[in-house]
């Protein structure tokens, strides 16, 4: 109920979250605490619009790379970990790439200068397959804990 409710407001006070899981304020900031540093709560950050920012296009990208060892995924995940347009990164399987990338840009000449200008300049970059984002009827931070209670 705590990990619940912090999920969906991260900046409700303590006293607060205390009322909505019926536990007095003391009890409930200890076991907020205690799920902090058993690395449940990894952290709390503000949400921002992507649009009021200008970061108009979203894309999903499939990376293919040209061998498959640990220094070469590596020596890609430390590259891309300095694209600030990177949101996420995941290494996959079931498909023909290696890699999807959640990335955000402004347009499309914003998205033509990271493709061409970093991603496929990146070694062992081998292949780049990009689906564009026209909607997101669904779109959480939250994950689906229920099943924890």
């Amino acid at each position: 109920m705590i990990l619940e409710r912090l999920q969906r407001d991260g900046r409700i006070s303590n006293q607060e979250l205390a009322e909505a899981i019926s536990l007095s304020p003391s009890p409930c900031l200890r076991r907020v605490r205690q799920l902090e540093e058993d690395g449940l709560i990894d952290g709390y950050v503000a949400l921002l619009n992507a649009r009021k920012l200008g970061l108009n296009l979203t894309a999903f990208i499939q990376i293919s790379m040209d061998t498959h060892t640990p220094e070469r995924f590596a020596n890609f995940e430390q590259t891309i970990a300095d694209y600030p347009e990177v949101l996420e990164c995941h290494l996959i399987t079931g498909q023909s790439a290696d890699y999807l990338l959640k990335v955000i840009v402004e347009d499309m000449d914003a998205f033509q200068q990271f493709l061409l200008g970093k991603l496929t300049r990146t070694e062992g970059v081998t292949g780049v397959q990009s689906s564009f984002v026209l909607k997101s009827p669904i779109r959480t931070t939250a994950l689906p804990i229920q099943h924890k209670a």
